[in-house]
């Protein structure tokens, strides 16, 4: 076994937050940084050009380099089926393969999160590390940020339908146009905010770590894949992983921190003896320190609805692809530089919702039906112009749990979030469903449709149809808990109760997901984790 040497600081994973965890410590001439990667580097079109995106999920062999392949485990209530659970692997990690969706959540999240005993998570005092990374194209303001390392903009020239989507939502539901659902309010209607710029993506490899890959003090290793953490005397002093079959310790005379997100990172505490003292031994693992990891798995799921826009929308085709693809090379300024996300709907399902409960993503191309589950061919995609709306439930109430099948870290894990466990998940669906037929049907964008093509039923057949086609969007968070009690991985500081020198910071450490998609919290968790660190 190879040495690696010792650095003031280890961080496992370089990915939403991990990114910006080292690139912020290694600001410190004098602080050693090392950053454990274990997938490849993104410096290919295929991460930094935004319209590369469908190819990243849809072609088998692409996919296969940039995630790491991890599936649900079969349960009855989603018929048995092994839903692909798209992690990054990748510099960046997802960030760098995502659809560049930018939403903070809402303030009752980070609100939330304070209350349940993690003091200085609340939204005044998470605002200004959001602040901190944020280039919006709106501009600095009370709220938002301008200036930093993450490029945030909306989409330009859209297509009509998306056009015709936003009054129709403002109509049929009664709620605002907004120009800034990441401001003082979030219920309404809006373009998406969107990672990227002038046709590249902006991801935490490209804002944080390229930037910056010239400091002396700062090693990256990619291809890392970590085993676990070395613990002695109740304090971590290390990390064990190997490269190409190679196994190498790397020692941390200040602290590790895992940033391998809610999947890598309780799996590497489980493996170092951290976790359900009744699991560990099941696998014959000594139990170091006896703490719910892996416990309270949830995500965000939705159900695609897919609309004939004959006059509107793109075109699943080959032609149609590569000629949007040839245009931006030569030309720069077309739909193939940015996301296929256009426009995004936060609502109520009932009007006495506190907050809005749903998330409607939209998109002017048709999607894969009925999911897309066998990953070792492409899926199966109409070819007619289309424009797909995705309600999608934000507060689920199922919770699951992630757990070790073996001791080797190259081994399938056992993933399930427990999708429609409980029928209020269910309901906001269903619900969602419905209020997107109504706002499909309103007279301000009726016109643009000619007919639903998927799934096109409705009543009980609809509701028997829901487990086959609800997809995740990709969010798992909650397996590594931030709090104050026993239900708690790690403390409000980020530190893994009963172990010195080691902490998360990652989407697992979120004691309730956010309303919204993920990324941006993430890369805040970042930047308020560096600080942390730093005893600011």
């Amino acid at each position: 076994m190879g040495e690696a040497g010792s650095w003031d600081y280890i961080v496992v994973g370089a990915g939403s937050a991990g990114a910006v965890i080292a690139a912020r410590l290694s600001e410190d001439p004098e602080c050693r940084v090392l950053l454990l990667e274990g997938g490849i580097t993104d410096r290919s079109a295929i991460c930094t050009v935004p319209g590369m995106v469908s190819i990243i999920h849809t072609v088998p062999q692409i996919k296969k380099k940039y995630d790491w392949g991890y599936k649900t485990t079969p349960r009855a209530p989603t018929l048995d089926r092994k839903i692909p659970y798209v992690r990054g692997k990748v510099l960046g990690g997802s960030s760098a393969i995502n659809g560049m969706v930018f939403v903070r959540g809402n303030r009752a999240n980070f609100d939330s999160w304070a209350s349940e005993g993690c003091p200085g998570w609340d939204y005044d005092s998470v605002v200004p590390y959001f602040k901190r990374f944020e280039d919006f194209e709106g501009g600095e303001s009370e709220l938002r940020g301008a200036g930093g390392p993450i490029k945030i903009s909306r989409p330009t020239d859209i297509s009509r339908v998306s056009e015709a989507f936003m009054p129709a939502v403002s109509d049929a539901i009664g709620v605002p146009i907004l120009d800034d659902y990441n401001g003082a309010s979030q219920e309404g209607v809006s373009l998406f905010q969107l990672t990227h710029r002038d046709g590249v993506r902006s991801s935490t490899a490209e804002g944080y770590l390229h930037p910056n890959k010239g400091r002396a003090n700062l090693e990256i290793v990619l291809g890392a894949l970590v085993d676990k953490v070395i613990i002695e005397n109740g304090r971590a002093v290390g990390v064990k992983y190997a490269v190409k079959g190679e196994d190498t310790v790397a020692r941390a005379s200040s602290e590790v921190i895992l940033s391998a997100g809610a999947v890598g990172s309780p799996a590497i505490l489980l493996r170092s003896g951290i976790g359900p003292a009744e699991d560990l031994a099941k696998l014959g693992i000594d139990v170091v320190a006896d703490l719910p990891v892996g416990k309270n798995l949830h995500d965000h799921l939705f159900f695609p609805l897919t609309f004939i826009t004959p006059n509107g929308g793109h075109k699943g085709t080959a032609t149609h692809f590569f000629s949007g693809m040839i245009r931006e090379k030569l030309f720069g300024g077309t739909w193939f530089g940015r996301s296929v996300f256009e426009v995004v709907a936060f609502l109520k399902t009932d009007a006495s919702e506190p907050i809005p409960n749903l998330q409607l993503h939209s998109l002017p191309w048709a999607y894969p039906h009925p999911n897309q589950d066998d990953t070792t061919k492409r899926p199966t995609v109409d070819t007619r112009a289309a424009f797909t709306i995705q309600p999608t439930l934000i507060y689920p109430e199922s919770r699951g749990e992630l757990r070790l099948l073996s001791l080797d870290p190259a081994d399938k894990l056992h993933i399930d979030p427990h999708y429609l466990e409980r029928e209020a998940d269910t309901k906001v669906l269903l619900d969602g469903i419905r209020m997107t037929r109504e706002i499909m049907g309103h007279a301000a964008i009726a016109g643009e449709v000619s007919s639903e093509l998927e799934p096109n039923i409705s009543g009980e057949a609809l509701r028997k149809e829901l487990p086959n086609r609800v997809a995740t969007v990709y969010h798992p968070v909650g397996t590594c808990r931030m709090g104050s009690d026993e239900r708690a991985v790690v403390d409000p500081e980020l530190r893994v109760r009963g172990i010195e020198g080691l902490r998360v910071a990652d989407a697992s450490i979120m004691p309730s997901v956010t309303g919204g998609n993920t990324n941006a919290p993430c890369i805040m968790i970042g930047e308020k984790a560096a600080d942390l660190i730093r005893g600011r």
